[in-house]
């Protein structure tokens, strides 16, 4: 039946290809989505994610990076008392005003981190030469895509919050979700919001651990002292996928996500069952001399769930080519996409489903192949 319906399909390619070019725009659609939603999100985790710490220490329930609330002072010391951590370095969450010579205005996210080579903060972003840039006085860094918004170039001057900063330079790939983040160091972000750090407190801890493996059992034992007292550590990966999760959510994109992709599938399915439907109408008297030659009503129908997998697989392949093509001109264009073999297996499954539901549709088609017609 396989061997039939590989033969009909490529021998009636025409009848068959607005099919193909639906499932596979569809897969093309609920894919790109997917992984440009993911991109764009993931964008609020990348400091935890370039950063070389092993857990995060911050305020219990924190959702977000960027909704980092001030540490009480336990949280350091119930920190160093867990035998299995080696280091602790601060980290700083704060905002401002971002003010130029032209009068422009662009509100910011400071971050502070340690500026020392050793660094766990952004340590996979920044090199030594851009972190001793941060030594300097009221020296900020700014990814070069922001340059525009900002209004200034390296080696000028800006205020934030009323206080002057020079751009010691840039960074590449640290674009913010929703706004501008500026990188400076730990005292620098003092001066510039003293709320982000009152009284020496700090928006979050950054642990090594002796056992990387063994991070989350230690941020369980940490969680244990730290109920009650006003902190909850997490792994560098629990708070990354929480902070995506919660702009995903948050944002209604898992909603518009959801709605894009299933009317995608509609979309491709009644094409798909259309098309599939006008080709068994067209190739009708083929089908009668299949059942004219002794084919059971059973084998037509295989025939064409036959065809509707080819269908697919056909649509999975043009669908694939051009992922591979959008990603990479995505990547060019600086355009975040992150698609992981789940999503792929994911999508893939979904378009095979569309088109064999889509076959299941056509099969009403079959029963009219009568060996009468043959006669007329």
């Amino acid at each position: 039946m396989n061997s039939v319906a590989l033969k009909s399909l490529i021998y009636e390619w025409r009848r068959f290809a607005p099919a193909m070019v639906a499932v596979a725009f569809s897969g093309l659609l609920v894919l790109l989505q997917a992984g440009i939603i993911l991109g764009i999100f993931s964008l609020s985790s990348q400091y935890v994610t370039r950063s070389g710490a092993d857990l995060w220490i911050g305020y219990p329930g924190v959702q977000s990076l960027d909704l980092g609330r001030p540490l009480s002072g336990p949280a350091e010391v119930f920190g160093w008392m867990n035998p299995h951590v080696q280091r602790l370095e601060p980290f700083l969450w704060g905002s401002g005003e971002w003010r130029t010579h032209s009068k422009g205005m662009v509100n910011v996210y400071i971050v502070g981190i340690d500026p020392r080579p050793d660094g766990m903060a952004l340590s996979d972003a920044l090199d030594d030469t851009q972190r001793a840039l941060l030594t300097e006085p009221d020296a900020v860094l700014v990814d070069a895509s922001d340059l525009h918004k900002l209004q200034v170039q390296v080696g000028q001057t800006a205020e934030i919050n009323g206080r002057f900063v020079r751009v010691a330079g840039v960074t590449d790939g640290l674009r913010a979700l929703g706004g501008v983040n500026v990188i400076t160091s730990l005292a620098t972000t003092r001066r510039l919001d003293p709320s982000s750090g009152p009284d020496g407190r700090v928006a979050y801890l950054l642990a090594k651990v002796d056992n990387p493996d063994a991070s989350k059992q230690i941020a369980a034992a940490l969680n244990k002292s730290g109920a009650g007292r006003g902190f909850e550590a997490l792994t560098g990966d629990a708070f990354a996928r929480r902070t995506t999760l919660y702009w995903l959510v948050e944002s209604g994109a898992g909603v518009a996500f959801i709605f894009g992709s299933v009317v995608a599938i509609l979309v491709a399915g009644v094409i798909t069952s259309q098309t599939l439907s006008a080709a068994v109408a067209g190739s009708i008297r083929e089908y009668a001399a299949l059942r004219a030659l002794g084919f059971s009503m059973r084998a037509l129908r295989r025939i064409v769930v036959a065809q509707s997998a080819w269908v697919g697989a056909a649509g999975l392949i043009v669908a694939g080519v051009l992922t591979l093509l959008l990603t990479v001109a995505a990547d060019a264009g600086a355009v975040p996409v992150v698609l992981t073999f789940p999503m792929i297996a994911a999508s893939a499954a979904l378009v095979m489903l569309t088109a064999l539901g889509s076959g299941a549709l056509a099969l009403r088609r079959v029963a009219q192949a009568d060996p009468a017609v043959l006669l007329l």
